[in-house]
């Protein structure tokens, strides 16, 4: 019998408009050379102008997934994106198991590359205390890891100081993303805590664009599937650097608005 492909999966909400969630998760997966399965969370309905509503999944139907999924499946790293509320949160965590779907990928998914809140107010504790401390490597936005860690970061010190704070809740590699809102900043700087305690900056010049849609999705997946395929964390997260840089680089022309990056130029990146 030949080897399986090499398979993660993405525990995620659906976006309409295939920019952003699952559908860009499973975009960089198949432009890394990965199969990607998928455990669906909610759902949203909305296009390039924005998000008109949702849907959160029921939590039988999602933890049903999982289980289909861990029957049959070789899934060698998993990723998490929008989980919305208690119940989501509670039933990932109970229904993950790296046994089953390898290292898991956080991607906190709870305030926007802009400020905007995702995740109910009520529900930050407990995505503190159940899926941080389950997070192989976590990939917070700027916004996000001010909001989990409760550390301004307005220097580099801080930042370190902020992902050390994710470090002590559990996750093993941190990565706190840039902020790219600056018209004036020339690049997005992001910074990396390895578990041995390594650390290093990620940089790449600034792109002005509105077609940064799943940006943050597409980092994460694409270091869920370099671990899939057995690479170290810092390979990994070098990787999804580059090839998100590519895929903001190189802009498609779809929608109206606020559009999707490009996950062909990734693929071109990554092979």
């Amino acid at each position: 019998m030949t080897n399986p492909t090499i398979q993660a999966v993405t525990i995620a909400g659906h976006d309409s408009d295939g920019s952003a969630g699952m559908p860009a998760d499973l975009h960089a997966f198949f432009a890394d050379g990965v199969y990607g399965h998928g455990i669906l969370t909610a759902a949203v309905s909305g296009n390039s102008y924005g998000i008109t509503s949702s849907q959160v999944m029921p939590q039988e139907f999602i933890a049903e997934q999982f289980k289909v999924l861990s029957e049959d499946f070789d899934i060698k790293a998993a990723k998490t994106g929008m989980l919305a509320n208690d119940d989501v949160i509670n039933v990932v965590a109970d229904n993950y198991s790296p046994e089953h779907f390898g290292p898991l990928v956080v991607d906190p998914v709870i305030i926007t590359k802009h400020g905007a809140m995702l995740l109910e107010q009520s529900a930050y504790e407990l995505f503190r205390e159940r899926i941080i401390p389950l997070a192989t490597v976590i990939t917070p936005n700027f916004y996000e890891a001010q909001k989990l860690t409760g550390i301004e970061m307005t220097t580099d010190e801080e930042r370190g100081k902020a992902a050390h704070y994710l470090q002590d809740l559990g996750a093993k590699n941190v990565v706190i993303k840039g902020a790219h809102n600056d018209d004036s900043q020339t690049t997005v700087d992001d910074f990396v805590l390895l578990e041995d305690g390594d650390s290093f900056w990620l940089k790449k010049p600034f792109v002005k664009t509105d077609r940064l849609n799943g940006t943050g999705d597409s980092f994460s997946a694409i270091i869920a599937a370099e671990l899939a395929k057995g690479n170290n964390v810092k390979i990994a997260v070098t990787k999804a650097k580059d090839a998100v840089y590519a895929a903001i680089a190189n802009p498609l022309t779809v929608g109206h608005k606020f559009g999707p990056i490009n996950h062909w130029d990734a693929q071109k990146e990554l092979h």
